[in-house]
């Protein structure tokens, strides 16, 4: 794991999502999905299944009986022909994921979602999605979690029958992650400065971006190694509030949950210092902006990218 590599990573976001996009645009990346799926069962680890919890999430809400769990779990639901099993793996080779997988192959479809498609998880799979996201240098899985979640909004919206132009919004965020990044210098130092507390950062996002508060707060833990946690808007006033009357506590906020006001005025009321990305928030130390930011499709898939710059310059710094 390299910091500056990382960075480098984070810089080719744009052109990565632009090819994702182009092959969307020419191609089915599902061709192949058995019909009909009565239901679907999203196994990952780590960033993986925070994408995959955003993915059942939309999918239960179309009506669609959809789960996502840890593939560490023992037990989730039986196989059976009619019961699609995505699992979702990065490098193809999370042990837990491949054991899962292991388990319903021959006996359910299966998919592997990987951006190693010739890695061991790809080869039990039935079908295997290519993630598209280039060799990550600087091994932190930074795009491949922005194309896995691409990837999965195009299989809801096929499942779902839901029009949406999953291409056209990956251009929209590649456009979005372009503006941060051509901007940094103006907002980074000073977001950066703000959360560096002696208590870590903690991120707040809406259940339906929730993979972005989680997978923001694991940038800050895998890259510079500084304490972090993620929590849903709604939640945090029932199980973290407390943190703020003893920490230094640092939040970073993704706005859009109609529960930010309850956990916006404990924060102000503890004199907490906040960051806010993708809105105006008039409790905010500072706001981050782009292109896009109305759209909560755009925000999923382009707000880690604050969390991700901020831990490669802790990194940079301390390596």
């Amino acid at each position: 794991m390299d910091p500056r590599l990382f960075l480098a990573d984070l810089e080719a976001k744009p052109a990565a999502l632009r090819n994702l996009a182009s092959i969307l645009t020419v191609g089915d990346a599902w061709a192949g999905l058995p019909a009909p799926v009565d239901r679907v069962l999203l196994l990952g680890m780590g960033s993986s299944r925070y994408a995959a919890e955003m993915a059942a999430l939309r999918l239960r809400a179309a009506g669609l009986d959809a789960v996502a769990e840890y593939a560490s779990t023992d037990a989730s639901w039986p196989p059976g022909p009619r019961t699609l099993v995505v699992a979702i793996s990065a490098s193809g080779t999370s042990q837990e994921t491949l054991d899962a997988a292991s388990g319903y192959a021959g006996s359910a479809p299966l998919v592997a979602l990987t951006n190693v498609p010739d890695s061991p998880l790809a080869r039990v799979a039935d079908l295997v999605v290519p993630m598209h996201g280039g060799t990550e240098e600087g091994g932190v899985a930074c795009r491949t979690f922005q194309h896995t979640l691409v990837l999965l909004l195009d299989l809801a919206a096929r499942l779902s029958g839901e029009p949406r132009d999953v291409a056209s919004l990956a251009r929209r965020a590649a456009d979005a992650t372009e503006d941060l990044l051509a901007r940094r210098d103006e907002w980074l130092p000073t977001v950066a400065d703000l959360l560096d507390g002696r208590h870590g950062v903690y991120t707040l996002a809406p259940a339906e971006r929730l993979s972005s508060a989680l997978q923001s707060a694991l940038m800050v833990r895998e890259g510079p190694r500084r304490p972090a946690a993620g929590c849903e808007t709604g939640d945090w006033s029932h199980v973290d509030v407390y943190l703020t009357r003893t920490l230094d506590y640092r939040a970073l906020l993704l706005p859009g949950s109609r529960y930010d006001r309850p956990a916006l005025d404990w924060l102000r009321s503890r004199a907490a210092t906040v960051v806010a990305v993708g809105a105006d928030v008039a409790e905010a130390a500072a706001v981050v902006r782009y292109p896009g930011d109305d759209d909560p499709y755009v925000r999923l898939l382009t707000e880690t990218l604050v969390a991700e710059l901020v831990a490669a310059r802790w990194w940079a710094a301390a390596f």
